[in-house]
């Protein structure tokens, strides 16, 4: 697998997100995430993307057991923190500087490791100026418990002020062909800037996979019931949008998938996709990605089978909507 570069980072050209292994979308198979991130390293992922918040610390303690035994410096582990947690859900933000060395102490003892490749604020604390954020992750950077510092969900203003502090390896920020508003004032920023995108969402979680159907249901799979694309009344007009997409992968000979995954790929060298695989099917079918080319005449037939703002539905819930950067 070839690399890319997320500021003075160098990572594999896919990325590896583990948030499903941790009962995101319905439960998952120990053995099978384990499996799964032991697949995505031999096939020269080295990036695995996590959240202390993920399954409440349950996807790093995951990640140290599947990554016992290897060697530290064959992969990077980029970790969100700051996200509370109650056992009925979400419950705010905290990105105050003593949070976070709160926070990066707990994560190194449950992933086990002495240091953090990527470290960021899962999303930005309105009552906390980033600057003092930032300053904190700084510090970290400094002693060597963390060696390059990430963003996540936050505008274009945000990372202008952030890299004004520290420099930032990589924004992450969920980016698909039904996902585009970082297009307008982001995409440009980080180019500009000289730093990456770590796009998550790359198949707006399943829906655009080429695998979804209307009327999929899975014990513990919250998707249909909160998130809006997902909801009936939007579902049907975006797997319409997914059908077209797959006359296209089959004149190309690849999986909706696979073209889905290309197409970000194929946005900017600066853009790393992450592959939400759970199961090492999913992960053999996405890794192809890597080696799809798309000609500017693939392009433009994506475009017009998927049109920029053509998808129904808000990308999260709308509670969560007010806390990101940007749109849909």
């Amino acid at each position: 697998m070839q690399t890319r570069s997320l500021g003075k980072n160098v990572v594999s050209e896919l990325g590896l997100g583990a948030m499903g292994m941790s009962g995101a979308y319905g439960e998952a198979d120990r053995a099978e995430s384990i499996a799964t991130v032991h697949a995505a390293l031999d096939a020269g992922v080295t990036l695995i993307d996590t959240g202390d918040f993920y399954g409440a610390g349950h996807n790093e303690m995951l990640l140290a057991e599947a990554l016992k035994g290897r060697p530290r410096d064959s992969y990077q582990l980029s970790v969100k923190f700051g996200m509370l947690l109650t056992p009925n859900g979400y419950a705010g933000h905290d990105a105050r500087p003593e949070a976070v060395k709160n926070f990066v102490t707990y994560s190194l003892a449950r992933l086990g490791t002495d240091y953090i490749d990527v470290y960021r604020p899962g999303r930005l604390d309105p009552a906390v100026p980033v600057e003092e954020t930032v300053g904190a992750i700084k510090e970290l950077v400094e002693a060597g418990y963390v060696r390059h510092l990430g963003l996540s969900e936050v505008n274009a203003e945000t990372i202008r002020r952030a890299h004004a502090v520290h420099p930032v390896s990589d924004l992450q920020i969920e980016y698909s062909l039904i996902s585009r508003a970082v297009e307008t004032e982001v995409l440009p920023t980080l180019c500009e800037l000289g730093i990456g995108m770590t796009a998550y969402g790359v198949l707006s979680r399943g829906l655009i996979s080429g695998h979804w159907a209307a009327d999929q249901q899975k014990p513990g799979d919250a998707r249909p019931l909160m998130q809006p694309r997902f909801a009936a009344g939007n579902v049907e007009h975006n797997l319409t949008l997914v059908e077209a997409l797959r006359e296209v992968a089959e004149a190309k000979g690849c999986t909706v998938a696979q073209l889905a995954i290309a197409w970000v790929a194929a946005q900017g060298e600066n853009i790393v996709p992450l592959v939400g695989a759970r199961t090492r099917t999913r992960l053999a079918e996405a890794l192809p990605a890597a080696e799809l080319e798309l000609t500017a005449d693939d392009l433009a037939t994506i475009e017009k089978a998927v049109p920029k703002g053509s998808a129904k539905g808000d990308r999260y819930p709308a509670q969560f909507m007010s806390a990101l950067g940007v749109g849909n």
